[in-house]
C-alpha cells in the first residue's frame, strides 16, 4: 500500500444529533454530509453513546451509539463517555477511516457542573512510520476552568506522544477569548490551521450566524494545504455549530 500523503480532518460539534434549539433529529442529515466530505479522521462533540428517551421518541435512533452510527463503512471509531444521566450518556468521539490502535480517555472535568473528556487515540496511517496521534477536547464554559484543562491537555502530550509523531488537537474549545493559541503554541509548538492558513481562527458558532471563533485544528508536524469551514446549503441545517475542516500534510519526516 502506498503511502498516505495527505490527511483531511474536520471538527464538528454535532449537538448531540440535533438542529438548533432541538427542533428536530438530524443525525441521518449530519451522517450524510460527513460521508459526502469524505475526511479521513472526524473529531466529534457531544456525542450521545446512549438515550433510552430518544430511541423512544425516534424511530430512526441509532441501537448502537451515534458514534458507531456516523463512523465510515468498514470504519474505525472510538467514545468517551463524559457526562452519565438517568437515560444514558455522551462524550466525544474520534471516527477514523484508518485502524486505531489505542484510545484512552480521561476526565477533564474542572467542577462537577461540567462533565469534560479528553479523548486521545492512535492511528496507524497507510506508509508511515510510528502512529497519528489525535486528541478530541471539549472545554468549560469557564475562562478558569478552560486555563486549567489546558494545563491538563499539555501534560497529557508532554507524558504520551513522542516528540517525533505527528499531532492533531481538535474540538470545541469554548474559547471566545481566544487564549489557547499562544499557551498551545509556547507549550507544545502546535499551530491553528486556520490561522495559519488565514490569519484568524474560523468563526464557528452560532451556525446561522458565525461570530465566535470556537471550535479549533491545532497540529504539529503538519503543514496546512487547505481549509474549508463548511456553511450554507445543508449544514446550516444542522448543528448551533460550524464544522471546520482541514487538509494537511506531514512535514519533516520520511512517510
Amino acid at each position: 500500500m502506498s503511502a498516505l500523503k495527505r490527511l483531511r480532518v474536520v471538527t464538528y460539534n454535532i449537538h448531540k444529533g440535533f438542529s438548533q434549539f432541538n427542533r428536530r433529529l438530524v443525525l441521518h442529515e449530519i451522517k450524510e454530509q460527513l460521508e459526502a466530505l469524505g475526511a479521513d479522521v472526524a473529531f466529534l462533540q457531544e456525542v450521545v453513546g446512549e438515550n433510552r428517551a430518544h430511541a423512544k421518541r425516534h424511530g430512526t435512533w441509532p441501537a448502537n451509539g451515534q458514534h458507531a452510527f456516523l463512523c465510515h463503512e468498514l470504519g474505525h471509531h472510538a467514545y468517551g463517555m463524559n457526562a452519565v444521566h438517568q437515560e444514558g450518556h455522551h462524550g466525544n468521539a474520534i471516527v477514523s477511516r484508518f485502524p486505531i490502535t489505542s484510545w484512552e480517555n480521561l476526565d477533564i472535568s474542572h467542577h462537577r457542573f461540567e462533565n469534560r473528556g479528553l479523548l486521545h487515540a492512535e492511528i496507524a496511517l497507510p506508509g508511515w512510520k510510528g502512529s497519528l496521534h489525535c486528541i478530541n477536547v471539549h472545554l468549560g464554559l469557564l475562562a478558569r476552568s478552560r486555563r486549567i484543562q489546558l494545563e491538563w491537555i499539555c501534560e497529557r502530550i508532554h507524558e504520551a506522544v513522542p516528540d517525533g509523531e505527528p499531532l492533531v488537537v481538535a474540538g470545541d474549545f469554548n474559547d471566545w477569548q481566544r487564549k489557547a493559541s499562544s499557551v498551545l503554541g509556547k507549550e507544545l509548538d502546535l499551530h491553528e490551521a486556520f490561522e495559519t492558513a488565514e490569519g484568524s481562527h474560523a468563526r464557528s458558532f452560532p451556525a446561522r450566524m458565525p461570530m465566535l471563533h470556537l471550535d479549533r485544528i491545532y497540529v504539529r508536524g503538519f503543514g496546512v494545504e487547505d481549509v474549508q469551514k463548511l456553511v450554507g446549503g445543508p449544514w446550516a441545517r444542522l448543528s448551533d455549530h460550524v464544522a471546520p475542516a482541514a487538509t494537511l500534510r506531514r512535514q519533516g519526516h520520511r512517510l
